[in-house]
């Protein structure tokens, strides 16, 4: 195990994917500034949605959500550079982790994904070449990587593939309903928009989607379907770039291609100047056991954390419970319709509650279909009002609708949300049980 874990290989794809990854970051940095991302997202909110238990990260909502993003931006390009790598590596990674941990509203599979991989990539050694740090400390200069680096990084991204494939098997993927809901709002698409709502194409669409997910990686790990998965690989990701705009995830994926090619490959298209590894050299560390503790650690959570939904009580469609950290990616539809009513302790009379004047229209759009920023919007208005002298209970009435389905009552409107407990590994009772219609849609 120590002469495969430990032995040296060529580090040409290591390398390149440290400058294609710096590259990609720097623009989601800046990107998410010009688009108006954080403005939407971190500014114009009075506070954010953060993971439950890490309200401590509100300090940077606002204004100094900018100065957060520049910061990343700068890093990203410190990182791809390859400048003070590790410490710039860490700094992008502990504020992108804030970043990603303060809000819900935008969830994307693709911003846990760069959150695991910063904290990954800064264990690896990435700034061995074609970088500032080797040119100012020779001594560091290499090119070779130990095996367990490439292990690390296509395991990572093989339970990633693998998880959204196996999350894919359920009747509103499989009959197509999910499918034809997301393209049905790409309808006014210039050019495809006709085209994307052919049901041929969604077919294909609904199978292609298991599949490649199931079966690109073992096709690149093999020599003779590489270039086929890779062509193939070019043009999923970019056609979800163009149908779905998801940002750099597609390019990140495309990025991690470097992975499974040759050096001799790698170096003839990208790194001309630069000498292969030929050796066969194997270099153990003193701390190897605790290298390989940590990161057993790391990948059974990582297996683990994607199934605890079978744990809760209901539908993880239906009740968003374990839904996060879970590689369940474009898989449902959701929309749905929320009435807030409050009512002052030792009265019997309920009102209706404009709870835009706590949030703001975007981040409504996603409390209305889940649970736990419903739960979170009720303490947020029972805070607000305590500031004004009153004592508040909150009830709410909120259905939804999965995949242009039937409209469905989500939670029980005779609880007081605000008085109630969260908790990260039970069942909210408050929950109502799903419909057997759930995944019937309106076709």
């Amino acid at each position: 195990m120590n002469n495969f874990l430990f032995r040296k290989i060529d580090n040409s794809g290591l390398i390149l994917f440290r400058i294609v990854f710096g590259l990609l970051i720097t623009l989601e940095s800046f990107g998410a500034i010009a688009t108006g991302w954080v403005r939407k997202n971190l500014v114009e909110p009075s506070f954010t949605f953060n993971f439950i238990g890490f309200d401590f990260l509100q300090i940077f909502q606002g204004e100094a959500a900018y100065f957060l993003f520049v910061l990343m931006g700068i890093f990203g390009i410190f990182v791809m550079i390859g400048f003070r790598y590790r410490f710039s590596m860490i700094a992008y990674a502990l504020l992108w982790t804030a970043a990603y941990l303060m809000q819900k509203t935008s969830y994307n599979n693709h911003y846990y994904l760069l959150m695991l991989l910063s904290w990954l990539m800064v264990f690896l050694p990435a700034s061995r070449r074609v970088s500032i740090d080797a040119e100012i400390n020779p001594e560091i200069k290499s090119n070779a990587m130990p095996r367990w680096v490439w292990l690390v990084v296509v395991f990572q991204i093989w339970i990633v593939y693998t998880y959204a494939s196996l999350a894919k098997l359920y009747p509103g993927w499989l009959d197509g309903s999910a499918i034809a809901a997301f393209m049905y709002g790409k309808k006014d698409y210039w050019l495809i928009g006709e085209f994307l709502q052919s049901k041929m194409l969604q077919t294909v669409m609904v199978h292609v989607g298991i599949y490649f997910d199931l079966l690109i990686i073992p096709l690149l790990l093999w020599r003779r379907t590489r270039v086929p998965a890779f062509i193939l690989s070019i043009i999923f990701h970019l056609s979800n770039s163009i149908i779905f705009q998801i940002g750099i995830f597609p390019y990140l994926a495309l990025a991690y291609s470097f992975f499974f090619f040759s050096p001799e490959t790698l170096n003839r298209y990208f790194l001309r100047k630069e000498p292969l590894y030929n050796g066969n050299e194997i270099e153990i560390p003193k701390n190897k056991n605790l290298w390989i503790g940590v990161f057993s650690i790391y990948f059974i959570f990582q297996i683990g954390l994607p199934l605890r939904h079978h744990f809760f009580q209901g539908d993880v469609l239906w009740t968003e419970e374990g839904h996060r950290l879970s590689w369940r990616m474009m898989l449902r539809s959701k929309s749905g319709t929320l009435s807030v009513y409050v009512k002052e302790k030792g009265s019997e009379e309920k009102t209706l509650y404009n709870y835009f004047t706590v949030i703001t229209q975007k981040q409504s759009a996603s409390v209305a279909t889940k649970p736990d920023l419903m739960w979170q919007l009720a303490q947020r208005i029972k805070e607000v009002e305590k500031e004004k002298g009153r004592d508040v209970e909150v009830y709410m009435e909120s259905w939804i609708s999965i995949n242009r389905g039937p409209y469905h009552e989500l939670i029980d409107s005779s609880v007081d949300l605000a008085s109630e407990k969260w908790s990260h590994f039970r069942h909210s009772s408050w929950i109502l049980p799903e419909p057997e219609d759930l995944f019937l849609s309106k076709e």
